[in-house]
């Protein structure tokens, strides 16, 4: 019997050795080549099964179009934004990370940043380096009793907050779906972001960077925040607002900024770097020893595993795992995770409790599986760590969130439907969704009305006046900004009442676009909902 070739790996960025060690143990044939340019990895990665990277190399659909061997992207680190998740996703590709191996570090730093921003420490080395010793100019302000507010309590939040109460800071914090008492028990006080700009002596952000969070920290939140703030970004490039920032700083509203990230990596003449009260890092978060043995030791054994198919850790995108699933349960779990999505984007308040429901037969008999698929939409939308379906569960646990789950085998309107409720501080609000057929997923109720939508894309959805005239001023305002639409479903309960639009259209709406449509008259409570493909 001709022996089996081993298969194959592709490190392309700077790992620790005990990675590369641990998998040529494990039988595998590794091509180790740190720095590697993008040209090059395209020549060289169509024969490889796995792939690792940190967060130089990006990995996007070109890339993954090249790699027709490709089983497995692993990344040396928390995030996955320099992965092409749904092109991999796409193509059947495990895609997974490490998360927690450099929770410490990242906290560890962002608390470095804070101290040295507060102490003007950057500053006063360079002054020194140079001869001077100008000690008034470097006079700085403790850090005892002031107030931090932490956007994101996620698992570095977390430890950042845990860090700030030891150093005796009044530590309050936003997050949309931890609870007031689990805040409590780790020292933190919740309050509305609101109240966090009004109160803060610092704010460091430490959310994931999405079409909500981007640009989070910009001129109009500036501007509620206390004169003379300090701002702190370890997370993400592109949380704060870089324009705004400059312009807070030389209005004084921001006393200094400490930077670890940027829009654009490496920042290309920003005007940030030379500004005599922001210093910056080059995204060093996760830079430390410890923590990169603790990524390199973890990915390595993860990609082994999957390879050999002894198990699954840390998979971001974990419905491609679920080949045991019947072929009828696929859909709704599709449906199951885009209910979930609808639901974060359309929260009125700060959520508290999701109830998932099952009414038939088939979706009833896996409605667990529903719940993950459900919860892993929210939280995916709502935290910065991974989500996926094995621990979207003990996520919402450990946020106290409240989930409840409810079977009905026996339908009512249709065989199968799916129904999220989920309640905040001001309201309860449910939506359902079915499939018909084998495959084409439905929403079938959303907020009391009766609609069928296609829950694909970009959603605008608004309340109006049932009365003539209204869908065509609405369709005028999309007209002109050249955003077409592909689909409408209108729900009312009775005529001349209100009614619920939701709009398929192709493609983005412009804020100005939206700020027309929230002018017009009879039309109220405009919201865009981005369900992807």
């Amino acid at each position: 019997m001709q022996e089996r070739a081993p298969e194959t790996i592709l490190v392309s960025d700077h790992v620790e050795q005990r990675c590369i060690d641990i998998l040529r143990a494990e039988g595998f044939e590794v091509s180790y080549q740190p720095g590697m340019s993008r040209e090059e990895l395209k020549k060289m990665i169509s024969p490889f099964r796995a792939l690792i990277v940190r967060s130089s190399t990006n990995v996007d659909a070109e890339i993954i179009g090249l790699a027709p061997l490709l089983k497995v992207i692993g990344r040396a680190g928390t995030g996955v934004d320099n992965i092409d998740v749904d092109a991999a996703t796409r193509r059947g590709i495990i895609v997974m990370n490490t998360p927690g191996g450099n929770t410490v570090s990242a906290a560890e730093h962002t608390v470095s940043m804070m101290l040295a921003l507060a102490r003007n420490i950057p500053q006063a080395h360079m002054s020194l380096t140079r001869g001077e010793w100008n000690r008034k100019k470097f006079v700085g302000m403790e850090v005892f009793e002031k107030t931090i507010g932490i956007v994101g309590l996620g698992k570095i939040g977390r430890e950042v907050a845990e860090r700030c109460v030891g150093l005796g800071m009044h530590v309050i914090g936003y997050d949309p779906v931890m609870q007031a008492e689990v805040a409590l028990k780790l020292g933190i006080e919740l309050v509305s972001l609101d109240l966090l700009y009004q109160r803060s002596d610092f704010i460091t952000v430490h959310t994931p960077l999405t079409n909500e969070t981007r640009g989070l920290l910009n001129d109009g939140t500036f501007a509620q925040c206390k004169q003379g703030v300090r701002i702190v970004n370890c997370a993400r490039g592109g949380i704060v607002d870089e324009g705004a920032l400059l312009r807070a700083l030389n209005k004084g509203i921001v006393a200094g900024a400490a930077l670890d990230v940027f829009e654009t990596e490496p920042p290309v003449a920003s005007p940030l770097l030379a500004h005599e009260r922001v210093i910056v890092t080059p995204h060093l978060g996760a830079s430390t020893e410890e923590a990169q043995e603790k990524v390199a030791v973890q990915i390595s054994r993860q990609v082994a595993d999957a390879l050999r198919g002894r198990g699954y850790a840390g998979v971001v995108n974990a419905s491609t795992l679920q080949l045991a699933i019947q072929e009828e349960v696929k859909p709704y779990l599709v449906l199951a995770e885009k209910l979930g999505s609808l639901t974060a984007q359309l929260l009125p308040g700060k959520l508290s409790s999701v109830t998932v429901s099952a009414q038939g037969e088939l979706v009833a008999s896996s409605l667990d599986l529903l719940t993950g698929g459900v919860l892993k939409g929210v939280l995916s939308r709502l935290l910065p760590d991974p989500v996926n379906l094995v621990n979207a569960p003990l996520l919402a646990r450990e946020m106290g969130l409240t989930v409840r789950e409810l079977r009905n085998p026996g339908g009512r309107d249709f065989v199968n439907l799916l129904k999220v409720r989920y309640e905040t501080d001001r309201e309860a609000v449910e939506v359902e969704g079915t499939v018909f057929g084998a495959s084409a997923i439905r929403l079938v109720r959303m907020e009391g009305f009766h609609i069928e939508v296609k829950p694909d894309g970009c959603l605008l959805v608004y309340k109006n006046i049932d009365r003539p005239g209204i869908l065509a001023r609405v369709g005028s305002v999309l007209a002109a900004s050249d955003v077409n639409i592909a689909g409408v479903s209108l729900g009312r309960s009775a005529a001349g009442a209100f009614a619920l639009t939701v709009m398929n259209v192709d493609g983005d709406i412009p804020k100005e676009t939206l700020g027309k449509l929230r002018c017009l008259d009879g039309v109220s409570n405009v919201r865009i909902v981005d369900l992807g493909e």
